[in-house]
């Protein structure tokens, strides 16, 4: 498990660069200004998110238990959901596609909230 969200986090750190440096220079003058924030804000919380999967690798390698192995999960989809949904929606300007945005938002707070009762858990 540990291994695995440390192999899941550092290819999602990896990915995020990659679609980091393709909106910085791919996309400036191919997408409204107004949709490249948006695609820049995907990648933040993309690769933010990748470092709380390394968290969780380090934190089920301390506490291992199905709270920090949900958190790892939580923050997988999140990336999937919100980020994806926002370049997606940036790329190719279909805006509906920012309704499936809160849905990856709840994903990541719901994951630090996992991880966090993951941890007090293993302390009692």
């Amino acid at each position: 498990m540990v291994a695995g969200w440390f192999a899941t986090g550092a290819v999602l750190c990896g990915l995020g660069v990659l679609l980091g440096a393709f909106g910085a220079h791919g996309l400036r003058d191919r997408v409204a200004a107004d949709m490249l924030v948006v695609y820049e804000t995907g990648v933040r919380y993309h690769l933010t998110h990748a470092l709380g999967v390394l968290a969780v690798a380090w934190a089920a390698s301390r506490w291992p238990n199905a709270w920090t192995g949900s958190a790892g999960g939580l923050f997988v989809a999140g990336v999937v959901l919100f980020s994806g949904s926002l370049y997606l929606m940036a790329v190719t300007g279909v805006r509906w596609l920012g309704a499936i945005t809160p849905i990856g938002g709840v994903c990541f707070v719901v994951g630090w909230v996992a991880l966090a009762v993951g941890a007090l858990r293993a302390g009692s």
